[in-house]
């Protein structure tokens, strides 16, 4: 989700990928995560929402861009809008406050599109937007594939947003799900889903800084140095220069969204820090995710452990009622927008008044 100047949100709604199945274990799995999405039928398109009066329910909605290719990133600078499509990145013109672009799409550069196991590229804009970031995910769980098929895959580009030339700044981060820039370092960050099949409490997905000129261990070590031993051949001096995440989250919540507050947030213990959605586990028997989580941040840092800040998407008995995807902080409104996958609901999450909170425990 993009909340644009003007206070409208927008949706990206999509699905990608066409890896084939290589063993019976993909099909099994396959079987597992569909159980966990929507039945309903998405759209390649972008949906914009209007609430003006900040009551919770849109005057407008309406099909702001149609007839993509599996859109996921958003990002706005300069009168632009710039989608990351499963397969290049495009820009749009934007006019304040219209409600559907006609003209076609400007291509600013292509995207890694073959196979594309892990379709989503995430986007944002540097601080001052001059340039555009996109996480581009690996082509297998640990490179079962053969990694000729992993050129220019688990990796984050850094795009001119003027040409489009781009130039790799990280490598063997896995699956970079969401970025974003921390708003007193201006530092980019990134959610990672990590690997899969080495346990249920094996490996952390994380949340860190996208170090320029980093090597996050994939496929060959996770969390730094820790050698996966199904990898061959390995590469032993690629792994010594492995640098370890800032902060995991828990093994197989698969993170999928990120967003800083910003001018205060919601004050208090919510004043700084970043909001990451959680989608939640689909091989473990303990189930983890499915949740919005809080990371306090100070000094540009995370600086505290996690906290729960929306929960309620898991029944006691372990049924799922909705999986979060994008979630994005809206300073203007003082809310927290919240993408459910599962029952394409946006959820959304304000402040009580202080007299009315006072008298009511939190939700």
């Amino acid at each position: 989700m993009l909340v644009l100047p003007n206070g409208d949100v927008l949706v990206a709604e999509g699905r990608g990928g066409n890896a084939p199945a290589l063993r019976p274990k993909d099909i099994i799995a396959g079987v597992i995560k569909r159980q966990g999405n929507s039945s309903g039928k998405g759209g390649n398109r972008i949906t914009l929402l209007r609430d003006a009066d900040n009551n919770g329910e849109p005057e407008v909605r309406s099909v702001l861009i149609d007839n993509l290719n599996a859109p996921y990133g958003l990002a706005f600078v300069d009168s632009s809008l710039y989608v990351a499509n499963q397969d290049a990145l495009m820009r749009f013109p934007y006019q304040e406050g219209q409600t559907e672009i006609t003209e076609p799409g400007e291509e600013v550069t292509k995207l890694p599109s073959a196979i594309n196991h892990h379709w989503t590229k995430s986007l944002t804009a540097s601080a001052d937007g001059s340039k555009l970031y996109v996480g581009i995910g690996s082509n297998s769980n640990v490179g079962e594939r053969g990694m000729d098929v992993e050129q220019e895959r688990a990796v984050v580009w850094e795009i001119d947003r003027a040409t489009g030339a781009h130039r790799t700044i990280a490598r063997g981060i896995r699956n970079p799900t969401a970025l974003a820039i921390e708003p007193t370092s201006q530092a980019l960050w990134a959610v990672v889903n990590e690997r899969d099949e080495l346990g249920p409490q094996l490996v952390p997905d994380y949340l860190t800084s996208v170090q320029d000129g980093a090597f996050y261990g994939w496929p060959y070590s996770y969390w730094g140095k820790n050698l996966d031993p199904r990898v061959e051949p390995q590469s032993p001096e690629l792994v010594e220069t492995a640098i370890a995440p800032d902060y995991a989250l828990g093994s197989h919540v698969a993170a999928l969204g990120l967003s800083f507050a910003t001018d205060g947030g919601f004050g208090g213990t919510f004043a700084q820090g970043v909001f990451i959605g959680e989608h939640g586990s689909w091989n473990r028997q303990d189930l983890s995710g499915y949740k919005v989580t809080w990371v306090p941040f100070e000094g540009g840092r995370p600086g505290g452990a996690p906290v729960d800040f929306v929960t309620g998407f898991l029944t006691g008995d372990g049924q799922t009622r909705g999986r979060p995807v994008g979630v994005v902080f809206d300073p203007a409104k003082r809310i927290l927008l919240i993408a459910d996958d599962l029952t394409h609901t946006i959820w959304r999450v304000s402040q009580r008044p202080r007299a009315q909170a006072s008298l009511s425990p939190p939700n």
